[in-house]
């Protein structure tokens, strides 16, 4: 077969989204398996899978001989205009297809320029190019006449010869001999498939084959690729319903003729028997096309050096090219280090001598900018271990090509921070080991008071660029972005790509929505998916469908399914997993050129996470820094808006500009916090199990807390108890060679940083910093072969040191054992320093820390349910929204309290808010809602403004009901009736200003009155202030029923889909927000039950006997506590069902759970606590009524659930040292008030069940 010579040169891959099946892989592995010499690929108006094919088939090369070598055709099947890409009146012109291949290097940047213009100037339902740019771009291009949707294919089936003659003689004129015709024959009996193409085919290859004969223009033979194997073409046929959304049964959708597969030689010689110079022509357009690459060293942008500093001309006039390369190919210290061979590969490397002088001006300057932050990040004068390392890393810098890189990251992060007001992290990731960086302000953490290293970021064994990461506020990210783009060029940034694919649960969806199974049925096979599978040889197998059909029985089952759609649906989604679905933005990443962005790689346009068009490269993150573009990762971290907000709150409400950066590193309020575990809405540590930690830890510095930063990781975790046994003296310190101790006291002896291993392997072995590092990289990576190299190293060495063979051989086994936990010590210090900010602010500036938590986490309604408990926690009380109060986000009062931001309320909006705060700055609060509506009704306040401030309570104060503002007033509600007032009387006013009677008193317009409205329940009240600020504020539905939940539940209902033990016994309660009854297949009724409590939500299927246990209870509104037992799914191994054992409501329950309260008196009692107890025990009778008294509150006080129970005393006698016990004869008032103030005084308790 390999001595049949054909090349494909019309080929579609999964790039062409929702319309290529063929992954690149299987088709370049096809081609080699074929013994092809070449393929080309050509996706739909898109480059997006260049950079992908590129690689692959350098991958699959690396493995053949020369003689089979593959050869990569780059083009792209374009979309051309009828006359300009820029006319959009023409709706149907939606471009003629055109294939467009990059003959040579030249060609291919011809070939970016063409799509990327495309997209950014001609798309119009497609990206289109017209004749005006193909001819400009031109050169290095071959092109073929296309499919049936080609111009001269189109103008030929519409009769039109003269005009496709025309058209074919104009792109000869501009192309020459690289012009070909395209002859295609997708003849098929296939059932289902289009017959009709093949009658137009031959149509169309009949008036090519006269023209070719007539005009001397070759042919060639292509068969428009779609999928890999010519089994794959159902599955294909059903891409094509999932990307149009119509049924796969349908007889009216589109159909491919089922011929679209990579043919091999002989199919495509059997095809073309009677053109044989068809197949023999793409073997010459194959010839034609040159062996380049499309990869580039880094091309780096120009960072602005001032000309008083130096030019490029200067330095050209004065320095020698020897005097560059002793500089480029020595040491620091000037030692020659290279051989005369080695040394001028450098020098080439780096862009020869031209390249240099541009490298030794930016490296200059960089050095200037470095002496002078040192200068004012360490004391002066320098000490000699200062000025060693900065002096090491800045020739690293220079040697290596990269002083333009640090300029341009230092300009923006300084520039972000001083000018524009961002906030910037310190950092993620390895960066924050130069001491370079820190001195040009790129990080704040010094490298050398935690001994991180610059090896670990920079060295010269690395051959990309360094990967500086930085985190900005997610509003001044954009903010600095925007000045990169005006400083560089908007032509030379770029956003990144994505693609979305084809996963595993929802390709199940797609296909089964197109094959019309049910959707019941459909939901079923997608839950089977497992979360996890069973390892096998020790790891657990990916989760693709092939898998689960390989290791899950129950999914392996439904391949015997009665229902023949199942095992059809199950197998076109195996063929169809993964496939590229869509395009998106990369969340962070950016990239920046020294020229514009086309003039390396296509750019296209997508619309990022605010919906905004902006231009990405075609080429992913992954890919994109091979081709020579400089990728910045710009990332948005919440945790720096949050205390940014914290800090303006600390400023509007006591008046102090705090210094976040300044704060002092052993405040005892913040190791406080730390050792108590209140970590809550902390960065990093808030977690259950680290406050856990935390409290057995109690951190006295902040090492203790990066190290725990590093070991809060699955692996290392199992470290955690020794490293606090060792921190507390309950464990001897040992170091298996006393020197040791200098790297691994901070840890107690435990080695947990990367970093450490690299400083002792240099102190025991004498490691070079390159050795070192690449001692952590074959550790991380397992590289066996390099460890091997390296440990004989390591044991020369340190026994040459005088160290002994079995303790070296015992700390290397140790070394290997902890590569697999490793972790960056700067990526931990610099993340810890930012935890710590969070609780240093939550330590000392309770309130207006967690009113910056708040209004960063509005779109979270969970955690946003958690900060607000936390916040009732600390004694710190939140308010609803208030028209007078409010601002934009939320804020601290006067009394510490936090008040809900009116920007919070959705529905509301930036516009109206602002109006209103405006006006109230201005003219001050505001009296009445009339007085309201005169100042500012109309305009952005209009009627759903003014609704949702009523539903949120923001005007309460104003002493109408809620509801009166949403009541019918005739055709309209009283909000729409007050703003029309409002706009009658600025109306007025306008006039009055205006009038030749201005001077007389103005007509009174009468204030309307709110209509007869039936008042909202409590219930009603919640639900609609829920509407507009995400969840229960001025009071929950089921405050009268905490008690009940707390201690008569055991199972909160966001954790109810995480039980998975068979037999538990639990119990779960709440509110029903729903309950939706449905049908099975079989015809049979279940429900599903939405319910509400104090931690979430939980949606419950509920079928057979625990649908008719619940059905009469589960009504929407009413508070209901389940009890159940946990069961295994019978076909389904590892998922859980509940079974219903009782339902009753939380009515009923409330006499039989939580009836009494035990507790524990202190021997010396505070007034505090004699007070609380003075306040809450009493008679029955009088507990009686108090607990009547609260709930049923006067006025606008909020309604109290007091519960009174039995009481227990509790009494410790110290001389006996026993505990004696007491029934009191009073009742206690139970509630979440008393419990609350015991938690905070630390007095012991239980809540008893008699």
């Amino acid at each position: 077969m390999a001595d049949l010579n054909f090349t494909h040169l019309h080929v579609h891959s999964q790039y062409s989204l929702l319309d290529g099946q063929a992954s690149v892989k299987s088709l370049v592995n096809r081609a080699a398996k074929l013994g092809m010499r070449g393929l080309a690929l050509t996706d739909h108006g898109n480059m997006f899978g260049i950079k992908d094919f590129f690689n692959t088939v350098k991958k699959v090369n690396a493995d053949l001989d020369d003689d089979h070598k593959l050869k990569p055709i780059l083009g792209c099947e374009m979309y051309v205009a009828r006359e300009d890409l820029h006319d959009r009146n023409d709706k149907n012109d939606k471009g003629y297809h055109l294939i467009v291949l990059a003959k040579n290097e030249k060609g291919y940047h011809n070939l970016v320029k063409l799509v990327s213009q495309a997209w950014t100037e001609g798309h119009y339902y497609h990206p289109r190019t017209d004749r005006k740019a193909l001819a400009e771009h031109h050169e290095g291009l071959i092109v073929l006449s296309a499919c049936l949707g080609g111009e001269l294919p189109q103008h030929i089936l519409n009769g039109n010869l003269k005009l496709a003659e025309e058209r074919m003689l104009w792109f000869r004129s501009v192309f020459g001999d690289d012009y070909y015709l395209e002859l295609q024959r997708h003849k098929t009996l296939k059932e289902n498939a289009n017959r009709e193409t093949f009658v137009e085919q031959e149509k169309v290859n009949k008036v090519l084959l006269d023209f070719s004969r007539k005009h001397g223009i070759k042919v060639v033979a292509t068969n428009d690729v779609h999928f890999t194997e010519e089994s794959d073409a159902d599955a294909h046929d059903c891409l094509i319903c999932v990307s149009m959304q119509r049924n796969y049964a349908d007889p009216d959708r589109m159909h491919y003729t089922k011929q679209e597969w990579f043919k091999s030689q002989q199919e495509m010689a059997d095809i073309f028997s009677d053109v044989p110079e068809a197949i023999a022509n793409t073997m010459e357009v194959l010839d034609k096309v040159e062996t380049y690459s499309i990869d580039h060293a880094p091309v780096m942008p120009v960072f602005d050096i001032p000309a008083e500093f130096g030019t490029e001309a200067e330095y050209r006039s004065r320095i020698t090219e020897q005097e560059l390369f002793d500089e480029f190919t020595r040491d620091e210290n000037g030692n020659v280090v290279l051989s005369e061979e080695d040394a001028r590969k450098k020098v080439d490397r780096l862009g020869g001598y031209d390249r240099l002088y541009r490298i030794k001006l930016e490296a200059d300057y960089l050095s200037k900018l470095a002496w002078e932050g040192a200068a004012t990040h360490y004391p002066t004068p320098l000490s000699d271990e200062v000025k060693e390392r900065i002096t090491f890393e800045l020739h690293i810098m220079k040697t290596m090509g990269f002083p333009g890189y640090f300029l341009i990251v230092q300009d923006f992060i300084n520039t972000g921070r001083y000018k524009l007001g961002v906030s910037i992290g310190p950092g993620r990731g390895s960066a924050a080991g130069s001491v370079v960086a820190y001195c040009l302000g790129i990080t704040n953490i010094d490298p050398l008071k935690y001994d991180l290293l610059f090896e670990r970021f920079l060295n010269p064994d690395r051959i990309s660029l360094p990967d500086i990461d930085v985190d900005f506020d997610d509003d001044g990210r954009y903010r600095v972005l925007n000045y990169v783009t005006e400083k560089y060029g908007a032509d030379k940034v770029a956003h990144i790509i994505t693609y979305t694919t084809m996963a595993t649960k929802q390709v199940i969806k797609d296909v089964a929505k197109v094959m019309q199974l049910p959707l019941q049925e459909s939901n079923r096979l997608a839950k089977l998916v497992p979360e996890h599978l069973p390892e096998v040889n020790g790891s657990e197998p990916k989760i693709n469908i092939p898998n689960c059909l390989k290791y899950d029985p129950a999914m392996r089952a439904e391949l015997q399914n009665p229902n023949p759609l199942v095992p059809k649906v199950l197998d076109f989604s195996e063929r169809l997993e993964g496939n590229k679905r869509n395009t998106g933005v990369h969340a962070c990443g950016v990239i920046i050129g020294r020229d514009p962005i086309t003039d390396w790689v296509p750019v296209s346009t997508a619309k990022d996470p605010d919906g905004n068009t902006v231009i990405t490269t075609q080429y992913e993150g992954s890919v994109i820094e091979e081709t020579g573009m400089i990728k910045m990762d710009f990332l948005g971290l919440r945790t720096l808006s949050i205390i940014m907000d914290a800090l303006e709150n600390i400023r509007q409400t006591r008046g102090i500009e705090l210094d976040i950066e300044k704060i002092p590193l052993d405040d005892a309020k913040t190791f406080e916090l730390y050792c108590n575990g209140k970590t809550t809405a902390t960065f990093q540590f808030e977690s259950a199990g680290m406050q856990t930690s935390l409290r057995e830890l109690h951190p006295t510095k902040f090492e203790d807390l990066i190290a725990m930063n590093a070991l809060y990781r699955p692996g290392p975790m199992a470290y955690i108890p020794q490293f606090i046994r060792r921190k507390h003296n309950e464990e001897p310190i040992v170091y298996d060679i006393p020197i040791m101790e200098k790297y691994l006291s901070e840890t107690y002896g435990i080695t947990v940083y990367q970093e450490q291993v690299m400083l002792l392997s240099r102190l025991l072995a004498n490691f070079t910093r390159g050795e070192s590092d690449k001692l952590r990289k074959a550790m991380g990576k397992k590289k066996i072969a390099e460890m091997e190299k390296l440990k004989v190293k390591f044991m020369a060495q340190g026994q040459e040191n005088g160290h002994k063979k079995e303790v070296l051989e015992k700390i290397w086994s140790d070394w290997t054992e902890f590569a697999k936990y490793a972790f960056n010590k700067s990526h931990a210090t610099c993340y810890s320093w930012v935890a710590y900010q969070t609780a240093y602010l939550k330590a000392n500036y309770p309130a207006e820390y967690m009113a910056g938590v708040l209004s960063r986490n509005l779109d979270n309604p969970v955690k946003l349910r958690l900060y607000m408990d936390e916040c009732r926690a600390m004694g710190i009380t939140v308010l609803g929204p208030d028209i007078n109060e409010s601002l934009e986000r939320f804020t601290v009062n006067k009394n510490g309290e936090i008040r809900f931001g009116l920007g919070a309320i959705k529905g509301f909006g930036a516009n109206a808010s602002g109006v209103i705060l405006n006006e109230r700055k201005k003219n001050g609060p505001y009296k009445s809602i009339y007085d309201m509506m005169e100042r500012v009704g109309g305009g952005p306040v209009n009627r759903s403004a003014l609704e949702n401030l009523a539903r949120a309570g923001a005007l309460d104060n104003f002493g109408l009901r809620r509801e009166a503002y949403l009541s019918e007033d005739g055709n309209s509600t009283f909000a729409d009736t007050l703003i029309k007032y409002g706009q009658r009387m600025q109306a007025d006013h306008n006039n009055a200003q205006i009038s030749l009677f201005a001077d007389l008193e103005p007509i009174e317009t009468a204030q309307p009155q709110p209509p007869h409205f039936t008042p909202w329940s409590e219930l009603k009240i919640l639900e609609e202030e829920k509407k507009v600020v995400t969840m229960y504020l001025s009071a929950h539905p089921l405050d009268r029923y905490y008690i009940e939940l707390t201690y008569g539940c055991n199972t909160p209902c966001i954790e109810l889909r995480e039980k998975n033990t068979p037999g538990e016994k639990i119990t779960f309660g709440g509110l029903v927000t729903g309950f939706e009854v449905k049908t099975t297949a079989k015809g049979k009724p279940y429900g599903v039950l939405s319910m509400e409590d104090f931690s979430g939500n939980a949606t419950v299927r509920l079928f057979g006997r625990n649908y008719e246990t619940i059905h009469a209870y589960a009504v929407p509104g009413s508070n209901i506590r389940i009890s159940a037992t946990m069961v295994e799914q019978p076909y389904r191994p590892g998922n859980y069902d509940i079974q219903i054992e009782a339902v009753e409501t939380l009515e009923a329950l409330a006499p039989n759970v939580a009836n009494a309260i035990d507790i524990v008196i202190p021997p010396v009692k505070s007034q505090t606590l004699t007070g609380l107890l003075e306040e809450n025990i009493m008679s029955r009778e009088e507990a009686v009524k108090a607990a009547e008294k609260a709930a049923t509150p006067h006025g606008k006080e909020k309604p109290q659930y007091i519960k009174p129970v039995d009481l227990y005393l509790t009494f410790a006698d110290m001389e006996q040292n026993v505990n004696i016990r007491v029934h009191s004869r009073k009742k206690c008032l139970l509630s979440r008030h008393l419990l609350n103030a015991l938690d905070d005084m630390e007095i012991k308790y239980s809540v008893l069940t008699k």
